[in-house]
């Protein structure tokens, strides 16, 4: 910034802005009191000395203007001054009066004006002093309201302090092309009324209808404490038409820094379940205070343990990935996270490696000693693994081998792997690698004394190379969303979820368990596509094409059932986690050497066979 004689020259605009408005206020003021002096003349008050008046006015001006600096008048925000200003205003200009009033009653050869005049021009002033302090935000709003009435036409979901809330926030925010249409709310006493200037229509259930009627493009709901199960149920009320979906953030939320007031509902939104219940006491205390090592660190599920262990305060926390964007960009979340006094002194620390190069890794281990480690690294992508079966049985079993085998050697307490649904009756090498993975998990729970066990779970949504991500492209790109059936289902879960999930089985684990994680209802992937595209605001098939692809190698139609009733699981005290009960142990070692030996030389076809030699459940088409 320029200064002028060291001083910055925002100091001297303040001032010069301080003045001008004590000049238009010594106006004001006198113009107010001389239309009340000529009040008074043109009533036929015969005793009054008019001269004398005029010779006083000017003390009467500076005495005011004095007592409203006092009272801050020249210090407001003119963008922002509202009714706290305009009471300010109001109580200064009426004790200003009251003063006034009391001296010339005190003193009544120094009569100004007759003290019933002084509550008309009270008013007057008021209204004087007002409106010239509103003047840069009534013109503010004029042109907003020109410039929002070309808007997007919105609906607000919520007649009370958060749809208030939105609505002063669309009404500031140059930014925010909405024009609010009405409000809508289920509350009875509230329907038909007017809030802020605008309807209050309802109720909740005739939202489609409005949608229609109105020829509404957004719905804000700007209902900030509301349950979970009652959003999703306003959202499928909504999502009916193609519509924009926005929410406003939970009340706590907004206190934490929140860049924007909006957020975009999304599937993931659409899609949750009831929130998961976990022992957040017992996770603490088995991380709190602990050296704990995240392979995978960089990924959808390895990132989300790393937030979540952090939060569980671990003495220090070691991020191993081989793809350095992925573990950078959370690298520099934690940086924000830890302004956090709770979180400060946990120790962390990124270290880029590979899980198959057993060198690097026994270095990483011998230098840390990890006390847990969580095994997250994994090449898990169906159809690029079909092509590339070399690099899935690399990472997802040798890699393991090697993480396993170090967990072992450096006595970590518990090592946790990763799994997945693929690896039930495996069709795809990912799936068959995966259960090759928990095999060595359970074959080296047998042979250590360091605790070992996996938790199997489905889709994540939202994960790296899911299906809702490349929706989301595709419906940015205008279509086609692409499904490789109209029957296809799939299981989803949300990756805070999951990951909670892996650590209360972490707790559970006593060592060789495979628990698995309950997913829920199974959702079909042609209604998903349908609902992203109305979320986005287009129609499906009219706007947005959706084509059908045929499955792609190492797909089925149906994904396995994870929780079977009649399968004989084994329940824990948590509802969503369940242990499956048949077991599969095997000595692990020679079979790791034979693979070490001979993979690299074998064809994709070979490599397949390999595996399914060691993974009898697993088919393939040659």
């Amino acid at each position: 910034m320029k200064k002028l004689n060291s001083v910055p020259i925002g100091f001297y605009m303040k001032k010069v802005r301080i003045f001008q408005f004590m000049f238009i206020d010594f106006l004001v003021i006198g113009a107010t009191y001389v239309f009340a002096i000529l009040a008074v003349r043109f009533t036929g008050v015969t005793d009054f000395n008019y001269e004398q008046s005029l010779i006083i006015l000017p003390f009467i001006i500076v005495f005011k203007i004095i007592v409203y600096y006092f009272f801050k008048f020249y210090s407001l925000v003119l963008e922002n001054v509202g009714f706290d200003e305009v009471f300010r205003i109001t109580i200064g200009v009426f004790i200003s009066n009251v003063i006034i009033a009391a001296v010339f009653l005190l003193i009544p050869s120094l009569l100004f004006i007759p003290v019933i005049y002084l509550v008309f021009t009270t008013f007057l002033e008021i209204i004087a002093l007002t409106v010239p302090r509103m003047m840069k935000r009534i013109l503010k709003y004029v042109v907003r309201y020109r410039t929002k009435k070309n808007g997007k036409r919105t609906l607000l979901v919520g007649a009370g302090a958060g749809g208030k809330l939105v609505l002063n926030e669309i009404q500031n925010d140059s930014e925010l092309n909405n024009n609010v249409i009405a409000f809508v709310d289920d509350n009875p006493a509230k329907i038909g009324k007017i809030m802020s200037g605008y309807k209050v229509l309802g109720p909740i259930s005739k939202i489609p209808e409005l949608i229609e009627e109105l020829d509404i493009e957004e719905v804000i709901i700007t209902i900030a404490s509301i349950e979970n199960n009652r959003f999703q149920e306003i959202v499928n009320i909504i999502s009916e038409k193609p519509v924009k979906i926005k929410r406003i953030p939970k009340f706590k939320d907004l206190k934490k820094d929140a860049p924007k007031i909006l957020l975009e509902v999304n599937v993931e939104d659409l899609l949750s379940r009831h929130v998961v219940e976990l022992d957040d006491s017992g996770i603490h205390d088995f991380i709190k205070g602990r050296k704990v090592l995240v392979t995978g660190a960089g990924g959808s599920i390895g990132s989300e343990l790393v937030r979540q262990i952090v939060s569980y305060q671990p003495k220090e926390i070691l991020l191993i990935d081989i793809y350095e964007n992925g573990v950078y960009d959370l690298q520099m979340e934690l940086n924000h996270m830890f302004i956090n006094p709770e979180i400060e002194n946990v120790s962390r620390k990124v270290l880029i490696a590979s899980v198959y190069n057993y060198d690097r890794m026994n270095e990483i281990f011998s230098q840390f000693m990890p006390e847990l480690v969580f095994h997250a690294a994994a090449y898990k992508h169906v159809p690029l693994m079909e092509d590339s079966a070399i690099e899935s049985v690399r990472t997802n079993v040798l890699g393991t081998y090697n993480i396993c085998k170090l967990s072992s050697i450096y006595n970590v307490e518990k090592m946790v792997l990763v799994s997945s649904d693929k690896a039930v009756r495996p069709a795809n090498v990912m799936g068959a690698t995966k259960r090759f993975a928990e095999m060595i998990m359970q074959h080296f729970n047998d042979v250590s004394k360091t605790n070992y066990s996996a938790v199997r779970f489905g889709n994540v949504l939202g994960s790296n190379g899911s299906v809702v991500p490349l929706f989301k492209k595709q419906i940015e790109h205008g279509g086609p969303i692409t499904v490789t059936d109209k029957n296809i289902i799939r299981y989803f879960m949300t990756i805070p979820e999951a990951v909670g999930l892996i650590l209360q089985s972490s707790t559970f684990a006593k060592g060789g368990e495979i628990f698995i994680l309950d997913m829920g209802d199974p959702v079909k992937i042609i209604d998903l596509a349908e609902k992203m595209i109305m979320l986005s605001g287009f129609r499906p098939y009219i706007d947005i094409k959706i084509e059908f692809i045929g499955l792609r190698p190492g797909d089925k139609l149906y994904e396995e059932l994870l929780v079977d009733k009649n399968n004989h699981h084994i329940k824990t005290s948590n509802e969503k986690i369940f242990i499956e009960a048949i077991q599969d142990h095997r000595e692990i070692d020679e079979d790791i050497s034979y693979i070490i030996k001979s993979f690299e030389s074998l064809g994709n076809v070979e490599i397949k066979e390999m595996v399914q030699k060691f993974v009898p459940t697993y088919t393939f088409n040659k």
